[in-house]
Order: structure tokens, then sequence, then C-alpha cells
């Protein structure tokens, strides 16, 4: 392993803006800089002043910058330019500064594609959310080529719109089951019991995968009443780490090995 530099005035400043900072992509982060041996340094940060805070990233030379709810469609009109990953679903995770040009991207789209690249694109599914996450999902089983589709969403203009866009059915309650049941809202965030729940306990026992974007807490309600059903889930930490790479890699132009992230994965969740 080679020695990380100490701290010092060519430290690259890394970071991250959600509404709840939680604690993975800076332990993820830090420790695969120190694993790689770069003079890195991430910090989690949370905002109620977005405009400031995009600029403070290109004032300060901050060189990368991950967004998360509910900033990923906002970002959009404070930088310079869009990244093809970004551009196609109008949502961004990622901000990286080169030179004072700040480049939006977005990793989350090709973390689902990996995650459901073995699930019989046959498969019906229900998805609930509108925002910049259901937006990179959508997509990712839209190009994945899963034709048959029912996204939910309470906001009826955000909801037809997703819905239209990738070409799948709206409705603003759950109205049916369905073999796959994707969680893209919010909702089980604060952990807690069953009444945290996206979907009912009987559309959970007619599917066979369940799906939770939700990272905090890594395993939800939705997840855990899954696995007693004794059904597949993905998680959000699954999406996390695995978009968390695509980040680093951006960051950095260092690509660590599987068993680097491994170990980073396993500390970020400690």
């Amino acid at each position: 392993m080679t020695q990380k530099p100490l701290v010092g005035r060519d430290t690259r400043v890394c970071m991250s803006l959600s509404a709840r900072p939680g604690n993975f992509g800076s332990r993820f982060h830090n420790r695969l800089y120190e694993a790689c041996g770069l003079d890195f340094i991430y910090k989690a940060f949370s905002t109620t002043d977005l405009v400031a805070a995009i600029g403070g990233i290109r004032a300060l030379s901050i060189r990368g910058c991950a967004i998360s709810m509910p900033f990923k469609e906002a970002v959009i009109p404070l930088i310079d330019e869009l990244d093809p990953s970004a551009a196609a679903i109008d949502s961004v995770n990622t901000i990286v500064n080169d030179d004072g040009r700040l480049v939006g991207h977005n990793t989350d789209y090709g973390a689902v594609r990996l995650l459901i690249a073995d699930i019989d694109p046959a498969t019906d599914f229900v998805l609930r959310g509108s925002g910049g996450m259901a937006k990179a999902t959508a997509a990712a089983f839209r190009d994945a080529g899963f034709g048959k589709g029912t996204l939910i969403a309470r906001n009826e203009k955000a909801g037809r719109e997703l819905a239209d866009l990738y070409g799948y059915d709206w409705t603003p309650e759950p109205t049916r089951s369905a073999k796959i049941l994707i969680n893209v809202t919010p909702i089980g965030m604060d952990g807690g019991d069953l009444a945290a729940l996206p979907f009912e306990t009987s559309a959970i026992e007619q599917a066979d995968i369940v799906f939770d974007v939700v990272q905090y807490p890594a395993e939800t309600a939705f997840l855990r009443l899954a696995r007693l059903a004794g059904k597949r889930v993905i998680t959000g930490a699954d999406v996390a780490v695995l978009q968390a790479v695509e980040q680093f890699v951006l960051y950095t132009g260092v690509r660590p090995s599987e068993t680097q992230i491994a170990d980073a994965a396993t500390f970020a969740r400690l």
C-alpha cells in the first residue's frame, strides 16, 4: 500500500451535498484514498443555499461533489455542462470541477444497469417515485429492455411526464403488484417499523424481487420484510457502492482494485 500524504495545501478536496448527509460516502472515498495513496480528502455537507454551495465548489477548486436528494435536478442550471450520462436523463449525481468548469455526470444509471443485468427484461415492475433517482432507475430499466412497467407518483405532472418519457404507465397510488417492486422515494429513510412501507405487504408477498434505493438505513423495513418472505433484494447500499466507485474514478483518474473496493464498502458500512 502506498503511503497517503498528510493533508496539506496541495490536498484535493471532494465533497457531497444532500438534504440529509450520511457517513457512507465520506468513509468509502477516504478509505480508498488511503488505500491508493492519494492526496485527497472527502467531506459530506448539507445546505439551505444551493446556489452559494455550487459557487463555492467553483471558487474553492473543490475537485468533485456527489449530489443527492433533493438537488439532482436543481443543480443543472448552476453548472456549465452536462455529460451525456446526465443529459440523457436530466439528473446529476456527480459534479467534476475541471479548472473551474463544472461538469455534471450521473453514475446512478450505470449502477442500476449493473444490478439488474441478470433479470429477465420480460419481467414486469412497479416503480414508486418521480425525482432524479427515479429518472435514472426508469431509464436503466427502459434501456435494459424492460417493456412492462408502472410508475407511481402522487405528483401527476411529474409522474405522467416521467412515465411518458420512458414509455410506461402512471398511477398516483399503488394499484397492483408486480414481480419487481422498486422504491425510489424517501419512504423508510427514517428506519422504523412496517408503517414505513412504500408498498402493501400483500404486494411484497406476490413479488419476486424488491429493490429499495434508500441508503440510510441500509436495511429498511421494506427490505427486512422482503427478506423474511424469501424475496431477492437489491439495496440502496448496493447502488451506493457501484455509483461511488465511478465517482472516485471521475475525481481521481484511478480505478481501485476489487479488493480495495470490497474493503472500502465494508469499512463504510461499519
